[in-house]
């Protein structure tokens, strides 16, 4: 299929990124409507991914453990607002063994209740606290409309959940994690994100306040990458999580709880992305290097091949993730457009000629064309390949950034607001008021993304009622 030309983003957005997700061996609809199987090629970046958050988490003192999947219903109903925000996704398991559940269990939507249960047992004493822990795990919310790797029955995420002696410990807590997103995103997936606080009408329901890291895909929709949520005392009043303060007096805790799933490698496809295909910051690719072997004559074969392994021996030492293909039967072009499609940062091209004269060719993938080929010599090849690799990755991200800036519009009035949001996003004063937000919403389709932590100063006028201002938002359609 790699041969077969994808549509263009510019023609059908939403159908380059379903044959691009398949095509790539990303991952494949399951047979069950809304899940998904994710391929090893999808799931190597995953595992990429997982790599530098889960080492993120550990250097700020998180440790792992794992929950269980099957919540009592009953934990569900404890806290009001988290029951009424995720009762339309939930899946209810009745039966069991062949017989009627006494009570029935809920497939976890997520797990503040569980985890929350589980806490109230295991502190006691300020000197349990704080409380810090993540898991890796699958949840499953109902949705009604589904897209591979954006919004699927079944995703794969970390949840983070701690607890803390006081709200200012939980408020520090939730904004250190949003900051790990930052940099995670910015640092590791050259993802551009902008860091802010939902509104209320956003916020996760049992939440006190919600921050987000949103960002720009290459339709200029946003995307929400990724959440942290400062629970207050919301969740420690419904499930008894006490502890003894230093003066013997018994206290709630203040918990947290911050999330990034699989849905992050939707933001990487459709922010790299370009007309033939994927395009992988080198920080995470599956594999950071494809070697592309070319002879016709069994003879060229064996020295080609000889030379070829060895590289790749070399780059391995290195630490660079190198794949060489040697399939037989397809054609040196055949495996460009292929390994082109499936978002290969460098391509080395390696023939008899290059093998006389101790040299290859790199090709950059973010450089299609001659632009981005350039002879290097073989002695010291691991040298200039790594080099080369932070070079693309750094233009990976300014070109992301440029993008999000040239769809950025800090509109005068309404009239160019609705315009700004078509394709893009809006910078806007906003009075913070919910029926304004909602009003927006149901004219333009666009909503509130947050209210960006770095903020301008000064005051204006609400972009949709005219009333004082005191904070701008970003405004944008989003997936």
């Amino acid at each position: 299929m790699a041969d077969q030309k994808l549509p263009t983003r510019a023609e059908d957005f939403s159908e380059w990124y379903n044959q691009l997700v398949t095509r790539a061996e990303l991952a494949d609809y399951a047979p069950v409507r809304g899940c998904m199987i994710v391929r090893p090629y999808g799931w190597a970046l995953w595992e990429n991914i997982t790599a530098q958050l889960d080492r993120r988490f550990k250097a700020t003192g998180h440790v792992n453990a794992a929950f269980p999947m099957l919540i009592p219903r009953s934990f569900i109903d404890k806290e009001k607002s988290h029951v009424a925000g995720f009762s339309p996704e939930l899946a209810v398991v009745t039966h069991g063994g062949g017989e009627e559940l006494e009570e029935p269990l809920v497939i976890r939507p997520t797990s503040e209740t569980i985890i929350g249960w589980a806490y109230s047992k295991w502190i006691q004493s300020y000197r349990d606290l704080p409380v810090l822990i993540n898991q890796w795990n699958s949840v499953v919310r109902w949705e009604l409309r589904t897209k591979l790797f954006l919004r699927t029955l079944e995703f794969f995420w970390q949840e983070g959940h701690t607890a803390h002696a006081t709200q200012e410990e939980a408020e520090a807590e939730t904004r250190q994690m949003l900051d790990t997103y930052t940099d995670f995103a910015m640092k590791e997936a050259a993802v551009p994100v902008i860091p802010g606080k939902k509104s209320d009408a956003e916020r996760f329901a049992g939440a006190d306040r919600t921050y987000s890291i949103e960002a720009m895909m290459g339709d200029g929709k946003a995307l929400q990458a990724g959440t942290s949520h400062n629970l207050g005392q919301n969740f420690a009043k419904a499930f008894e999580i006490k502890y003894l303060d230093k003066t013997g007096v018994q206290e709630f805790c203040w918990t947290t709880s911050w999330g990034l799933s699989t849905r992050f490698v939707g933001a990487i496809i459709m922010v790299h992305g370009d007309d033939q295909g994927l395009i992988f910051p080198p920080r995470l690719a599956p594999f950071q290097l494809v070697i592309v072997p070319i002879y016709k004559t069994d003879e060229e074969k064996a020295s080609v091949m000889e030379c070829a392994r060895r590289l790749r021996a070399e780059l391995v030492d290195a630490d660079i993730r190198v794949k060489l293909d040697e399939r037989e039967g397809s054609s040196p072009g055949f495996k460009f457009n292929d390994w082109e499609m499936r978002g290969v940062p460098l391509r080395m091209e390696l023939g008899p000629k290059d093998v006389a004269k101790n040299s290859v060719v790199l090709a950059r993938r973010d450089r299609p064309g001659k632009e981005g080929k350039t002879f290097v010599d073989q002695h010291g090849i691991a040298g200039a390949v790594s080099a080369l690799l932070v070079e693309i990755q750094q233009a990976l991200f300014d070109r992301a950034l440029a993008f999000r800036k040239a769809n950025t519009h800090e509109p005068a009035d309404y009239a160019e607001f609705k315009q700004a949001v078509e394709k893009g996003f809006a910078f806007s004063w906003w009075c913070g008021n919910a029926d304004c937000e909602a009003n927006i919403k149901e004219e333009t389709k666009a909503t509130m993304r947050c209210i960006p932590l770095e903020q301008p100063g000064g005051s204006g006028k609400c972009i949709h009622c005219g009333q004082p201002a005191t904070e701008k938002a970003i405004f944008a359609k989003a997936y």
